[in-house]
């Protein structure tokens, strides 16, 4: 067993915080610790907290580093500062929770001591829970889709918005794509936001329908998804400056759009990205005094005809959801092939299936494989999932048992 380091105890924002075992190791490739993990987000202060600062925020905590299990944490810990600020909301679940709100720095500190790699906001200020005062657009391609598409699209959601009189502030992801952040007047409930955020998805897959599309069910997509349920209550994505747990430990880093066409998400890290912030100040610094409304793209939702999209499976069917049937259920041609709580061992599954049914497996293309990253109550685990449509009917294999297949618990 690894040994624990003393604690430190340091100062921020005129409070004393106690970092525990400040040696462990959170990202063992490229040799992060939890002292690198407070230092980078007191360095970069001022920018996470214009994306998280003053809002509720789940807590996703890694205690044993990346390569540990992970959890998700809707409620504040009992053993709190008292300083530490905190917020009751209610989920769409019925259940309520008081979550953590940090103001300054040192909740930032405080957070990253619990080993929260990533800060993951609500779209609300704590101060109205009811009316979002950011829409979120996440860019997320199907496998097999290129970088330079994903920031295409991203251009092309930059263009739409303009032309509704909203202002985009993108940002990597961290992780495979991109978002746009678009801050609003707080005028509107969640279900607006949402139709909102469809509507646009919508327009972006009209004037590029070969890149993008607003397609929910992972077998009918292709190119880069804009994901409109991101805006859905209970909903949260990585903010601006959150660092995700990459082997490399990269940061979702805010950029000018005239950066956008040429940036490589592998450029912007833990140890990168404070000097660029240092360089440069932060690029979403007038996000605030951009606070845009959303009528014209709610009169857009109404103009488009199509009515409602489906919504997360967790959620209480809506009174104008259309039916909550995967397509692929409709011509059954989709197989399972395991699930578990780490990716990695669910991938190891998929190329045994493929071993076992070579034939098959030569017929698909990269968006056939659905890996599926599902929220369980207090973290993930992913399914994986084959659509057979590209295989010819007599090399489809049939169902076979779960191959890893671990039981898991689901959310509620």
């Amino acid at each position: 067993m690894p040994t624990r380091s003393p604690a430190e105890v340091i100062e921020v924002a005129g409070r004393q915080l106690t970092i525990s075992n400040p040696d462990k190791v959170l990202f063992p490739q490229a040799g992060y610790r939890k002292r690198d993990l407070v230092r980078y987000y007191l360095s970069v202060a001022e920018g996470a907290l214009r994306g998280a600062g003053g809002r509720p925020n789940m807590l996703v905590r890694y205690p044993d580093g990346i390569q540990g299990e992970h959890f998700y944490q809707k409620r504040a810990p009992a053993s709190r500062p008292r300083w530490l600020e905190v917020a009751q909301l209610r989920f769409p679940s019925g259940r309520a929770a008081e979550e953590v709100v940090p103001r300054d720095a040192a909740g930032l500190a405080w957070l990253a001591n619990l080993g929260c790699l990533e800060l993951h906001p609500h779209p609300v200020r704590a101060e109205d829970l009811e009316h979002p005062d950011e829409l979120r657009i996440d860019l997320d391609p199907v496998p097999g889709v290129s970088w330079a598409q994903v920031l295409q699209v991203a251009v092309l959601a930059g263009e739409v918005l303009q032309d509704f009189k909203l202002v985009g502030w993108p940002k990597t992801s961290g992780s495979r794509g991109m978002h746009v952040c678009v801050r609003l007047e707080r005028r509107w409930d969640f279900d607006a936001v949402r139709r909102a955020a469809l509507a646009l998805a919508r327009e972006i897959e009209r004037r590029a329908p070969q890149l993008a599309t607003s397609a929910w069910w992972k077998e009918e997509r292709h190119g880069v998804f804009v994901d409109y349920n991101q805006n859905a209550k209970d909903r949260t994505v990585a903010s601006a400056y959150s660092v995700r747990p990459t082997p490399d430990a990269r940061v979702s880093t805010p950029l000018a759009w005239e950066e956008v066409p040429d940036c490589d998400p592998a450029a912007f890290t833990l140890r990168t990205v404070p000097p660029r912030f240092e360089r440069l100040g932060d690029p979403h610094a007038p996000i605030d005094r951009h606070a845009g409304s959303l009528e014209g793209l709610l009169e857009l939702f109404e103009r488009q005809g199509l009515g409602d999209a489906p919504w997360p499976p967790h959620y209480r069917k809506q009174a104008t959801e259309p039916r909550r049937v995967q397509p692929s259920k409709r011509r059954r041609p989709l197989v399972e092939v395991g699930r578990a709580r780490r990716k990695s061992d669910a991938l190891a599954g998929l190329e045994r299936w493929k071993a076992r049914h070579p034939q098959a497996a030569a017929h698909l293309e990269p968006a056939d494989v659905l890996v599926d990253a599902m929220r369980g109550r207090y973290t993930t685990w992913t399914r994986i999932r084959i659509n057979l449509e590209h295989v010819p009917a007599a090399l489809r294999p049939a169902q076979e048992a779960l191959d890893p297949d671990e039981k898991i618990r689901s959310s509620s």
